[in-house]
């Protein structure tokens, strides 16, 4: 069995003792629970797989909340020198702030300030940052060019690489190496595979669901793994609402395994079969009712930086409930609320790729007919809602602009080449993945680059 696959059982629930502690906090009696756990007869395979995963996702997890109250307080002071600590406790108490509980005691985010900034002009004000959308003319005129002529079409030529931390790397060691590279998708054509150094063991098929170039290599000296790619990336302009009467609630027998729920994360727990009723009642058509949904994300979620999805658990739900989550947070809610109420939804990511930018980015694909395969970015909408833009936050339901790369369709694939260890991320891959003989590296252990070289009109 694939080791990621046990994340399927998180749902089978902790033992109530192992439970207490890990929600205290004493993540080593936890771990030492579970060890002893896993050597009971005849345990349930469920359990065994759950315990498994638990146990992995509690080693890591600490890494993402490092600070002390006293060390969060003077992250943010080099900042913002008047910081308060009243400042401080009046933001956590808004839930402005991430912890968790280590052994009794607070433990902060490791990103919460950039949190602060992210969500707060004034308090990026304060901290000297930048707070105006990044590259937004670009945007602004391909958002034009799409409703003007129905299209806004980019060439790119991207490089990214991985390589292992010198610290690392061992003589004669066994390496595996995963990239992202672009694949077979409605809106990406013309996909060339430019440069590969060195050479690779292999190449997956473009209609990979991750697409990755991999390498094997007994390595006598250190060095990066790189792939050049090229593509040329269409986004075509839907007009949704002129004639809404025409949609239908018809799904094609092809199109209904977009509906099944898919453990750990996209599940229709009693909360989000409430929520779905809530936001969906009264509306007529499932065109209407994901639009409902798309407009309580982007409107009631608040763009949060993430721990590493490694360590979460009930990623939808818990989006759900706590309002926060960054793109692939709120994707999940609004793809798990639309399979909840009859409407295909699925995952699309890869990369934002703009003219001296490149980040990692995940958005959603939803099924009416007659338009077929939509999509909709709901962290992109949700941004244009806080700046107060609605024409960019209504042009991302349906529509999305050329400024990306899709390596994945589908979440929580498995890679169509051999992985024995762990993966750095188990449900998608935008920044690539290593293994040193045999055992999946966490990102703190490799080094990832990527770029875009050249992005050109047509």
């Amino acid at each position: 069995m694939n080791i990621n696959h046990t994340f399927q059982y998180l749902q089978m629930g902790l033992p109530e003792r192992i439970n207490r502690k890990k929600l205290f906090g004493d993540f080593e009696g936890a771990l030492q629970d579970m060890e002893s756990y896993l050597l009971t007869p005849d345990l349930p395979d469920a359990m065994r797989h759950c315990l498994t995963t638990e146990a992995e996702m509690l080693r890591r997890l600490p890494s993402d909340f490092p600070y002390t109250r006293e060390e969060a307080l003077a992250v943010a002071r080099k900042e913002v020198p008047d910081f308060s600590e009243e400042e401080f406790d009046q933001l956590e108490r808004k839930f402005r702030i991430r912890w968790i509980y280590q052994n009794g005691e607070k433990r902060y985010f490791d990103r919460f300030f950039e949190n602060l900034c992210r969500t707060d002009p004034e308090m990026a004000g304060r901290a000297g940052k930048e707070t105006a959308p990044r590259n937004g003319r670009y945007f602004q005129e391909a958002i034009e060019a799409m409703h003007r002529d129905g299209k806004a079409e980019k060439r790119f030529y991207c490089r990214s690489s991985v390589q292992l931390k010198d610290e690392g790397f061992r003589k004669g060691a066994v390496v595996r190496a995963y990239l992202p590279i672009p694949c077979a998708c409605d809106s990406q054509t013309e996909i060339r595979i430019e440069k590969v150094t060195p050479v690779p063991m292999y190449i997956s098929p473009e209609n990979a669901p991750q697409r990755v170039v991999f390498w094997e290599e007994t390595m006598e000296k250190n060095h990066p793994f790189e792939v050049e790619f090229s593509y040329i990336r269409t986004a075509v302009y839907k007009e949704l609402f002129a004639n809404p009467e025409k949609t239908s609630v018809f799904v094609p027998e092809s199109e209904k395994q977009w509906l099944r729920e898919q453990a750990p994360h996209i599940l229709f727990t009693p909360y989000i079969r409430e929520l779905m009723r809530t936001l969906g009642d009264g509306a007529e058509t499932p065109l209407e009712k994901a639009r409902r949904f798309y407009d309580f994300v982007t409107m009631k979620v608040r763009y949060s930086f993430m721990p590493a999805y490694f360590s979460q658990e009930s990623i939808a739900e818990n989006c759900a409930r706590n309002l926060t989550g960054d793109c692939g947070v709120q994707t999940l809610l609004f793809i798990t609320l639309c399979r909840c109420a009859g409407i295909p939804a699925k995952w699309e990511s890869g990369w934002a790729a703009e003219p001296g930018f490149c980040g990692a980015h995940d958005w959603a694909r939803f099924y009416v007919e007659p338009y077929g395969w939509l999509y909709a970015d709901v962290s992109y909408g949700g941004d244009a809602a806080q700046r107060g833009d609605e024409k960019r936050r209504v042009h991302y339901f349906g529509n999305l602009d050329p400024y990306r790369m899709t390596a994945n369709t589908e979440f929580q694939a498995d890679f169509d080449v051999s992985k024995d260890g762990w993966r750095a991320d188990p449900y998608d891959n935008q920044v690539g993945e290593m293994e040193l003989d045999g055992r999946g590296l966490q990102y703190s252990e490799f080094i990832r680059k990527k770029e875009v070289l050249e992005c050109s009109d047509l």
